[in-house]
Parts: C-alpha cells; sequence; structure tokens
C-alpha cells in the first residue's frame, strides 16, 4: 500500500483501450492536494476499513486476532458481499475530508448489491452505529458483536437495511440508487448526495433512465448528486459492460446524458489517494460554484454537473491469486471471496494472514479501539455521512398544511342524478395543498398529470424543466424551472424520485395509468419491505406514506384496447404486510376528496387509490361521504329496500364503475322484482373484507354478519382480478354465499358496456347472477331473467353497430326517489 504519488492528465487517453484497473493512478484531474502524513493516516483508516468489512464477512470471535485463527472463530454459514467494498469506503473516507474542510451537508446512497459491510464499517468507524446500538460499542466486545450480528440469525443483512445508519436506500433491487439519490436533493438546497453506481447495475433500464433527473434539478432550490461510477469490472460471474468499453465511448455516454465526467483509475494506494482527492474537490468546488451562480442571480440554468468513473480492482487489496486462482480484480471477489476456510486449513490460513496483513494492532488500541490520530479524520456530530438527519428523513418530516377536504366537495348535486368528474374535483384539492406547501410537496408521474385530469394543479406549481424552451410551450405547456410537478415518461424514475424525497422528510403523491403501474410492482415491493422493518427500529422516525393515486382505469380502456386493460396491481399489493400496505376504491368524488386527505396525512404506509377519471354519477353528499369512509364499508340505505328485513340477496361492489354497474343490476331486480329484498353494499377501504386477526382494518365478525349475514346470497361486482375477494375473505362465513364478478382478462377495442359484459360485470349479468342465487324465488323470475337477456343482447348490438354504447346505458340514473 505504499508508492510514489503520479497523477496524470487524461483528457484524452491515448490508449483508447487502457482500461485496466491496476497501476498507478490516472485521472483527469491533476493535482496532489495531500501530504505524506495525510495520505499515511488515509492509508491507516482505509485499512481499518477493509479489516472490519473480513471481520464481517467471517469472524464471531478473536475479533482483533488476538490468538491465531481457528475455525470456532468464523461463522458457521459464510454469507455477504466484498467486491464493491474497498471502492465504497475509499469514496467515503475521501468525502469526509472535505466534509471537514468545506462544513458540507452529504448523504451517502450505496448502490452495489450486497455493499452494506462499506457502509456498515464507516458508520462503526466514526462512532455513528456505537452510538445507536450501544452494545456494538467501539470496544472488543462491541467489535464482537457487531461482526457476529452480519448476515447472522438474528442480526442485520448483507444490505443498507433500514438497520444501517444513515441508509435510505437498501439496494436489494438494483438500479433505482439515482433516482432515490436526486429526490433527496429536490428542496434540499444544501445537501451533496454522493451515489455510489455499481456497473453491474448501469446495465438496468432503471439506473440509464435516471441519468437524465439533472434535467429536473434547479441549482437555486435544490441540492446536488455527485455520482460515483465504480468500474470494478465484474458481477456475479461476468464482465460488466461499462468496464469493458473504451474511455471516450464511456466518457461520450455519459456526456450525452448531460454530465462532466472525471476518470480516477488504477490500484496504487498513494497515488490514487492523490488522485480521487484531488477529483472528488474538483467536484464539490463546480457543484459549489454552479450553485453560488444560479442563486447570486437568481437565475436558474442546468449545468454539465461533474461525476466521477472510479475505476480500481473488483475486491481491492485482497490476494491477487489463490491457488492459481484470480481473486483481486476477478469475479472470484464478489461475494465471500475464500469461500472454503471451514474446510481448507491452508485457506484458513491465507485469510488469517490477509486480514493480519491490514495490521489490525496499528488501528486499534487493546481495548478495540480506534486509535485518536484515526478519529480525527471522522467529522463529528451530524455532519457524519451516516448520522445525518436526511438519513432518517422522518427526524425532519413536518405534517402537510392541508386544507379543509369538506371545502372542496360537491355540494350542489342529485346523488344518484348528477355527473360530474370527481377527479377534475380532487385536483382543485390538490392544487391548493400544492400552494400551501411550495418545499416539501410534490407530484410525481409519467407523463399524465393533463391526461388524468389533475392539471388544475398546475395554477399551483407547473412541471419542472430544466431543458429548452420552444415559443409553443407559452400555450399550456406549463413548464417552469421552479415548478412542483416532476414528470418524466419512466414510471421507476417517477416511483424513486418520490420515494427519496418521502425518505429524506417531504411528502409527495404518484399518479399513474393503471396498467402500466406494473411496472414499479417490484419497487414497491422493497419499498414496502423498508417501511416494515422500519417500523421495528426504534430509532426511524416515521416518515410520509408513498401515496399512489391510480386512475386511467381497466373499465374506461375501451379505446385503447386489451393492452391497456389490467388492474392486477391490487393483487401485488395486497401480498405485501397489513402493517403496512393500505388499499382504497372511492366510488364517487366526495369519497375520493375524503380518502386522499387521509392517505395524505398518513405515515409509514403505502397507500394505493384507484379511482376514474372520466366524470361518473355521484352517488353522497358529503357528509355521506366522510361517514361512509370512516367506516370503510357500509350499507347505502337509499338503494336498498330490505329495511327492517332479512335481505334476499345483498349486492356489493368495489371501485366506482363497479359500483356503477351493481346499482343499475339493483334498480333492474326492484324494477322488476319488487318484492325481492335487495341490500346494497359499498366497499372503499378493501382490507375491511379481511379477518381482523389477518389485518388492523378488518371487520369484526359481528360486523361482517350485520352488513353481509351469515346465509344470504351476495353478488359482488368488484374493480380488479375476483379471485382477489375470495383470497381476502376466505375466513369469513357464509364464503360459499359470496359470488363475484371482476375483470377476468377478458377484453378488446369494446365500448364500455361491451368490457363489462365479456366480464359479466355489467348490469344484466349482476341482475342475473341475483337471480340464480335467491332459491326462493324458484322458477317466478323466469320472464324476469329471459327479458334482462334479451336487454343485454340488445345492448351488445347497439354497441356493436354504432359503436358507441346505448343512451339508457351510458347516461342511467338512479330511479327511485332517495327517502
Amino acid at each position: 500500500m505504499s508508492g510514489s504519488a503520479v497523477v496524470h492528465s487524461m483528457t484524452p487517453i491515448p490508449d483508447e483501450m487502457s482500461i485496466s484497473a491496476y497501476g498507478e493512478a490516472r485521472s483527469t484531474v491533476e493535482g496532489k492536494p495531500l501530504d505524506a502524513e495525510t495520505i499515511r493516516k488515509m492509508n491507516a483508516w482505509f485499512r481499518a476499513s477493509m479489516y472490519l468489512c473480513l471481520g464481517m464477512l467471517y469472524l464471531r470471535d478473536n475479533p482483533l486476532l488476538e490468538e491465531p485463527l481457528k475455525l470456532e472463530h468464523l461463522k458457521a454459514r459464510l454469507l455477504g458481499h466484498w467486491g464493491s467494498d474497498a471502492g465504497q469506503a475509499f469514496t467515503w473516507m475521501h468525502m469526509n475530508r472535505l466534509i471537514k474542510k468545506y462544513d458540507l451537508d452529504v448523504l451517502f446512497v450505496s448502490g452495489p448489491g450486497h455493499g452494506a459491510p462499506a457502509i456498515l464499517s464507516q458508520s462503526y468507524l466514526e462512532g455513528v452505529y456505537s452510538e445507536v446500538y450501544p452494545e456494538k460499542g467501539q470496544d472488543k466486545q462491541g467489535m464482537q458483536k457487531f461482526f457476529k450480528q452480519f448476515s447472522f440469525p438474528g442480526g442485520i443483512g448483507s444490505h443498507a437495511t433500514p438497520e444501517t445508519p444513515g441508509s435510505i436506500h437498501e439496494g436489494g433491487e438494483l438500479g433505482y440508487s439515482l433516482s432515490h439519490a436526486f429526490g433527496t436533493v429536490y428542496d434540499h438546497p444544501n445537501l451533496i448526495t454522493l451515489t455510489m453506481v455499481g456497473d453491474g447495475e448501469s446495465e438496468t433500464g432503471p439506473l440509464a433512465t435516471s441519468w437524465h433527473s439533472t434535467k429536473f434539478l434547479n441549482p437555486i432550490n435544490d441540492g446536488a448528486v455527485l455520482p460515483v461510477l465504480h468500474l470494478n469490472g465484474y458481477k456475479i460471474n461476468n464482465p460488466t459492460v461499462l468496464a469493458r468499453i473504451s474511455h471516450s465511448e464511456l466518457s461520450s455516454l455519459l456526456v450525452g446524458y448531460g454530465w462532466k465526467p472525471y476518470f480516477v483509475e488504477g490500484s496504487d494506494f498513494d497515488s490514487m489517494h492523490q488522485a480521487m482527492a484531488a477529483t472528488l474537490e474538483q467536484c464539490v468546488t463546480e457543484i459549489r460554484g454552479y450553485q453560488k451562480k444560479a442563486r447570486d442571480s437568481k437565475v436558474p440554468f442546468r449545468p454539465r454537473w461533474p461525476m466521477i468513473i472510479l475505476r480500481t480492482p473488483k475486491g481491492w487489496s485482497a490476494p491477487r491469486e489463490v491457488d492459481g486462482h484470480l481473486l483481486e480484480g476477478f469475479w472470484r471477489a464478489h461475494q465471500i471471496p475464500i469461500t472454503d476456510v471451514r474446510e481448507n486449513p491452508a485457506h484458513l490460513k491465507v485469510l488469517e494472514t490477509w486480514m493480519r496483513g491490514y495490521k489490525p494492532e496499528e488501528l486499534f488500541d487493546k481495548n478495540g479501539t480506534l486509535i485518536p490520530e484515526l478519529r480525527e479524520l471522522a467529522p463529528t456530530g451530524t455532519s457524519r455521512i451516516s448520522a445525518n438527519p436526511v438519513g432518517n428523513g422522518g427526524l425532519l418530516r413536518r405534517p402537510l398544511d392541508i386544507p379543509d377536504f369538506r371545502d372542496y366537495g360537491f355540494n350542489d348535486i342529485v346523488p344518484g342524478i348528477t355527473t360530474k368528474g370527481g377527479m377534475a374535483n380532487m385536483a382543485k384539492f390538490l392544487r391548493d395543498i400544492v400552494a400551501r406547501n411550495m418545499h416539501n410537496f410534490r407530484l410525481f408521474g409519467p407523463d399524465e398529470t393533463e391526461s388524468n385530469k389533475l392539471a388544475e394543479v398546475y395554477k399551483a406549481g407547473k412541471k419542472v424543466w430544466m431543458g429548452d424552451y420552444f415559443e409553443e410551450d407559452k400555450d399550456g405547456g406549463n413548464l417552469s424551472p421552479d415548478g412542483r410537478v416532476m414528470e418524466i415518461l419512466s414510471e421507476h424514475t417517477c416511483e424513486g424520485w418520490l420515494e427519496g424525497y418521502i425518505l429524506s422528510g417531504r411528502h409527495g403523491l404518484l399518479n399513474s395509468y393503471e396498467p402500466f403501474i406494473h411496472v414499479i410492482d417490484s419497487m414497491v415491493n422493497q419499498h414496502c419491505k423498508w417501511i416494515e422493518k422500519s417500523l421495528e427500529i426504534e430509532w426511524r422516525a416515521r416518515v410520509s406514506s408513498l401515496n399512489i393515486l391510480i386512475t386511467a382505469t381497466v373499465w374506461r380502456q375501451d379505446h385503447n384496447g386489451f393492452s391497456h386493460q389490467d388492474p392486477g396491481f391490487l393483487d401485488v399489493v395486497a401480498n405485501k404486510s397489513p402493517e403496512v400496505v393500505r388499499i382504497y376504491l372511492p366510488p364517487d368524488g366526495n369519497t375520493l376528496l375524503s380518502v386522499m386527505d387521509h392517505c395524505l396525512r398518513s405515515v409509514n404506509y403505502v397507500n394505493v387509490v384507484v379511482a376514474d377519471k372520466q366524470e361518473h354519477i355521484q352517488f353522497l353528499n358529503m357528509d355521506e361521504a366522510l361517514a361512509h369512509c370512516t367506516k370503510g364499508l357500509g350499507i347505502w340505505d337509499w338503494a336498498s329496500n330490505d329495511q327492517g328485513q332479512d335481505p334476499d340477496v345483498v349486492m356489493a361492489s368495489c371501485g366506482d364503475v363497479s359500483t356503477y354497474e351493481a346499482l343499475a343490476a339493483t334498480a333492474l331486480l326492484r324494477e322488476h322484482l319488487p318484492q325481492l329484498k335487495v341490500r346494497f353494499v359499498n366497499v372503499v377501504d378493501l382490507f375491511r373484507l379481511i379477518s381482523p386477526v389477518n389485518h388492523p382494518h378488518g371487520l369484526s365478525d359481528a360486523r361482517w354478519k350485520s352488513i353481509f349475514t351469515n346465509d344470504t346470497p351476495i353478488i359482488f361486482n368488484f374493480h380488479s382480478y375476483p379471485w382477489l375477494i375470495h383470497r381476502l375473505t376466505y375466513k369469513r362465513v357464509g364464503q360459499h354465499n359470496l359470488h363475484v364478478r371482476g375483470y377476468k382478462e377478458k377484453g378488446n377495442i369494446d365500448t364500455p358496456f361491451e368490457l363489462a359484459v365479456r366480464n359479466g360485470t355489467d348490469r344484466y349479468s349482476l341482475a342475473m347472477a341475483a337471480i340464480d342465487s335467491v332459491q326462493s324465488l324458484g322458477n317466478t323470475a323466469d320472464g324476469v331473467r329471459e327479458k334482462l337477456l334479451n336487454e343485454q343482447i340488445a345492448g351488445r348490438s347497439e354497441a356493436l353497430d354504432n359503436g358507441i354504447d346505448a343512451e339508457h346505458i351510458r347516461n342511467w340514473k338512479w330511479p327511485f326517489p332517495r327517502e
């Protein structure tokens, strides 16, 4: 770990294919800012970091190697990853120098998969880990527990999990480091989020798109992301794409994305310290310069923000070869670098020699405490990266200033008759939330705000845009560098921005078309797991809920066809922990307002709200809507005729279009079979259906019986796939009486009525299903059933002939007086 400091210019590299990770440092930026003593201390800090990383992978005892390494000192199962640790620790320690020099506010996001040892080692060396977990103190006993807990039952995982101080990004799934990082710096003007981007991660689509996030970064109001693209050459078993292309090609790629890349490459430690110190300082100086220029002039502009391409050997500082097989600089360094130390005494000796080569006795005193001269390298207090409050964003969170949603309600409607646009009306509520919270609330979506009838928000906050402007943008472009609406045609990037934004203490809402919300299935999965685990960690403060508004729904995708018809995101969300997920399907505009108010005030949930954007009949006045949403589900007495009697059939619905058809079916039954007692039930909170044993929102069994009875046929018209309702209600009494209609993967370029008929969710199918289920009718309703079937056939024929549903179908109104 020694050598002369030689820092060369790399603008450009003469040999296009000179892409080795080895040798003396080669860098774009020239300079030798470090004296010999600082380099000595940095080398020592690096050795301490790597020693801790190896200790986490291998050891359960003998943490300081005070006796020869034996099998009983090793973990029974060796789990974890080594390959990216050195580059990440190397970058972190160099940023520490600049934090102290310039009093910087820095967060670190670790993109490489399973890169936690690097992050944990830095938190431990900075003292933060021991402050958060006093039993893992900065002594011999604390170090032993620190080592043992890693990838160990009852301990912590090998990602930067919620247990990791300063982490907002676990990286369990690759591709989201940059979008999360940008989410943290929007509206955090002094924050620099230093982001390690793994070269394997760089092969994912979400990561590739998120390079464009600078086009939405305003240097006046926002902080900055400093990416470090870490080229260590290999994934689990294969080379990485970006590590095998020439410098000019890689530089051109990143310049094309809008960045200014600086290279730092090599393996010689002394010269690499000089190169990294000079380059990182150049980047920080440029960032601060751009921000000062914009803030002094109050004229926003889009700089070519700096970034670093760091090329080091994979598993840097490991033995180059073991038994003739490459280790350092090769894919074998990715996970556990020497896998058979429990079975192979010679390899156990190699491991011991390797660990002792870091000279722990020079780094830690006899008590196991980091020596004072190394402790002084770290910042103090909340300036330590792993102690930054942004990494525990709930500490910074302040409740939204939300107006009274009741003031936006439809108060001039005739319920069951009046047709209005609930989504366009809710946009007025959202507009004023934006206006009242101009520094801690943003609306995110993939170019669908206008389409989703939410354009009213532009009156308070336009679309963020740091790109070029054309003259025609004045005509409804709604573009502004100071906007509050974040739009890019990438659900991944929008979701990543939102997650980073709320995890760092702010509030937001994502709106998206229902058929393509599936794009972020796995991202939402990961966020649900993060929130669930955070609930178990006392020091993690609660963060704002992740709110997803789904519209352009399956039942109104007749013009787009089969490809746009998929309501299955609800199944994905329903699989997650009942502690963290909520699903709401408000049937009309007033219930939508109530639900949105509730979701935006909540914390530590993933809230999914499904509501169509088109105009629909409004069913409830504001007082009724508030009561209904408070209950989560209930009997609509005005639509029922079973007052004071046992119902013959329960007609239930969940979802706005589903409710419309179910009410029309109820009206048909009451018109043609007035003697039939029909109870109408609507569900707005989907998880009310689950047994309270399995979900905190579940109805008690007594309440279930009072709504659905124990032995009455239930015709349930559901927005999504019908089997989800059966799954949610499987513990309920009378389950065999439940007949669920929903989307059955049948669709085409259909009218709304034809699409409903295909899936058995139209009014005629529901009414006929009710007749079939009421055994007491016998054959007395056969004529009515035949009439309904004829009307259904006639409705389909007219739709096929005219390309539009019949007037009495598409403009149906509730025909009975409301009492």
